[in-house]
């Protein structure tokens, strides 16, 4: 635990020395092609005894192509026990639908957002998973890989003079390649 606040507050620390502006700013003096971002679904690593933690980080490397055209590298890295998909609810964490050990994966995915009005955007992210399954006595049973594309609507609300910004969207998710990673390792 002490180790994951370790590196939240590093990463945290790191992000807030940059001179680094929200994506939509306009062209000016103070205007930044590049930014660095993560996402607040990390807070999820701080929750006290969770058996399901993901153990999730995510750190974003941006460019603005023009104030309307971003592109943006995303790392990734979690662990989950659960296939991804399950939505909360009487399917999650019922019985048969955990694997019998772990998933650990490592993302590097590529995105586009294109600005249209004020701060409404739409964006495409394509993102390579290399898994590996891990069973309970914490030996590899497999690799796999996806490449997972998802398709976002949202808004971004800049914050602290264009320093910081929360994109809240809504997504459509799928799964064109999948390799190795079907149900027989449950």
């Amino acid at each position: 635990m002490q180790k994951r606040i370790y590196w939240f507050a590093l990463t945290l620390l790191m992000v807030s020395a940059l001179q680094v502006k929200a994506q939509y700013a306009k062209q000016d003096s103070t205007y930044k092609k590049y930014f660095v971002g993560s996402t607040l679904l990390m807070l999820g690593n701080l929750i006290p005894n969770d058996p399901n933690a993901p153990e999730f980080i995510q750190l974003n490397i941006g460019y603005r192509i023009t104030p309307k055209d971003v592109v943006f590298l995303e790392f990734k890295t979690s662990k989950f026990t659960w296939p991804l998909g399950i939505p909360w609810g009487k399917s999650f964490d019922a019985p048969g639908e955990n694997y019998p050990g772990f998933v650990r994966q490592k993302v590097i995915g590529l995105a586009y957002n294109r600005f249209w009005w004020k701060g409404l955007y739409t964006g495409v992210h394509a993102m390579n998973a290399f898994q590996k399954y891990i069973d309970e006595d914490d030996k590899k049973i497999a690799n796999g890989y996806t490449l997972f594309m998802t398709y976002r609507l949202g808004y971004q609300v800049k914050l602290f003079k264009n320093r910081f910004f929360i994109e809240p969207s809504i997504g459509l998710t799928h799964w064109p390649v999948q390799t190795n990673t079907n149900s027989n390792h449950r």
